[in-house]
């Protein structure tokens, strides 16, 4: 069996992965609040754990892993959007415009990460289906003297009821207290107790519990779904390194107070941010997208989970244009490079859970057990599909190329890209630019003879504003759809 490493935030080191029960491997991650379209940075660490899925599924077997991710649904921004419906006249209660709004955006969510190939967990919990379990946890920790009501419908978790607290982002709470700008407030005793239960107003979500009617705080959904679905000790938590502290911090708190005859999580991996063209992702920046924007301008999901696993999960990473650009390019030729082999193709579409099992590299999965590194397996699926192009492949027979055909599959579907539903859509997609390439060429060796090059900067740009990439060198024009292609402004060219 394949050794897995992981680089375990709360160990700060690289760790061999040993599983609590091999026959039952689980995950938790933290999902999004749905209160609107998932940005470019929200989807980093679905790419991150659905890679990390499919590596557990590949080593332990797809029947022997359980893998949630949860939707917090109850939000103060889900809230402003009902509201803002409702006093524009739409119909029903607040707290069914509520219940729309979240069905909308989990619909959304769910719809662009499997575009991305991300897969479905096996359990996506909604926080508002969790309640009874964390008032029940709530009261507990109020039993056990984790927790204090405050006699005005908050209940508080007392940090420093909890001794370890801090491990994980490996501060004391004296440090967190100095780095943080926190007031203490009237209802606390201490400055870094957060709160596990809030009161709500009669018009907004809200339900009963022997502190009043009110709805729970964020931390506490975390510990409640994860505990009633994975139990008091399971294998790996995960998210973004934005939740290392306080949400993780804060779910360690509770869960270990609550449940101390369990472990909680034994391994913690947090994934870096993303930066845009070198910048953080900011709209005030001009740089801020959603996956859905991205796809309404033709940059197909193949291509964003691409460019994803080129950079390590603990590093930050750098969308640009130009990687993908290259990541179109060479999607583009995989794809056509498995195309002929129908019927290899049709033994993977049947079943691509075992062909991946059956025809992936070692060298890749190894690369992937090493801490999931996605540049390494990008890099052993490239030398593959290098043996199936050009000279190389010519000098294949026909069982060898079969046997390299099925080895780029089946990392690429490890790696999560499905090169066969990739090919397909190009196919059918495909527009002949060889027409538009030979005018520009003509155009430009005209050009060279009369000095006057405004023609050809005309036919560039009208190009380039249909979405067309253009390569020009001495041997001739290339064109092809980029990101964005639109065919209708091609007429009249």
């Amino acid at each position: 069996m394949t050794d897995i490493k992981l680089y375990n935030t709360m160990a700060r080191a690289k760790q061999d992965f040993t599983p609590i029960d091999p026959e039952n491997v689980r995950m938790y991650v933290c999902g999004p609040t749905v209160y609107d379209r998932a940005h470019l940075g929200n989807a980093r660490p679905v790419v991150v754990f659905d890679v990390l899925y499919r590596l557990l599924r590949h080593v332990y077997g797809p029947d022997h892993v359980t893998y949630v991710r949860n939707f917090t649904d109850v939000d103060d921004k889900i809230n402003a959007t009902a509201l803002a419906r409702k006093e524009a006249g739409a119909e029903g209660t607040l707290e069914e415009l509520v219940h729309e709004r979240s069905n909308e955006t989990i619909d959304w969510y769910l719809n662009d990460m499997r575009a991305l190939g991300a897969m479905d967990p096996n359990e996506m919990p909604r926080a508002t289906e969790f309640i009874q379990p964390m008032i029940d946890m709530i009261e507990d920790l109020i039993a056990k003297g984790h927790a204090y009501p405050d006699g005005a419908g908050h209940v508080l978790f007392s940090v420093k009821s909890y001794d370890d607290y801090g491990q994980l982002s490996g501060r004391s709470v004296d440090d967190m207290i100095a780095g943080a700008r926190v007031e203490v407030a009237d209802n606390k005793r201490d400055p870094m107790d957060f709160v596990l239960w809030k009161p709500s107003t009669d018009d907004l979500p809200g339900w009963d519990s022997p502190w009043g009617r009110g709805r729970p705080g964020w931390h506490i959904e975390c510990s409640a779904m994860s505990h009633d679905l994975l139990g008091a000790s399971f294998d790996i938590h995960g998210g973004g390194n934005d939740l290392q502290f306080p949400h993780h911090e804060n779910e360690i708190a509770q869960s270990c107070c609550a449940h101390p005859e369990g472990q909680f999580a034994r391994y913690w991996l947090h994934n870096e941010m993303l930066q845009v063209e070198g910048k953080k992702m900011s709209k005030s920046l001009g740089n801020f997208f959603t996956v859905h924007d991205l796809l309404e301008q033709g940059v197909p999901g193949e291509v964003i989970r691409f460019v994803f696993l080129g950079t390590h999960y603990r590093k930050p990473m750098d969308w640009t244009e130009e990687k993908s650009r290259q990541a179109m390019r060479q999607l583009e030729v995989w794809s056509l490079e498995i195309a002929p082999s129908h019927w290899v193709i049709e033994e993977f579409e049947n079943d691509p859970v075992g062909f991946a099992r059956a025809y992936a590299e070692q060298e890749l999965v190894d690369a992937l057990a090493d801490d999931l590194n996605t540049h390494a397996a990008r890099d052993t699926l490239a030398r593959v599909a290098k043996r199936l192009s050009g000279l190389a492949r010519a000098q294949l027979s026909s069982d060898e190329v079969e046997t390299e055909i099925r080895r780029l599959l089946a990392g690429s579907y490890l790696l999560g890209i499905d090169l066969v539903a990739y090919g397909k859509r190009l196919l059918e997609n495909k527009v002949d630019l060889s027409e538009l390439a030979n005018k520009l060429h003509d155009t430009r060796v005209a050009a060279m003879q009369t000095k006057d090059f405004s023609a050809v900067d005309a036919l560039k740009a009208s190009l380039t504003e249909a979405g067309v990439q253009i390569r020009m060198s001495k041997e001739g024009v290339e064109l092809e759809p980029g990101p964005g292609f639109d065919a209708t402004k091609l007429e009249g060219l």
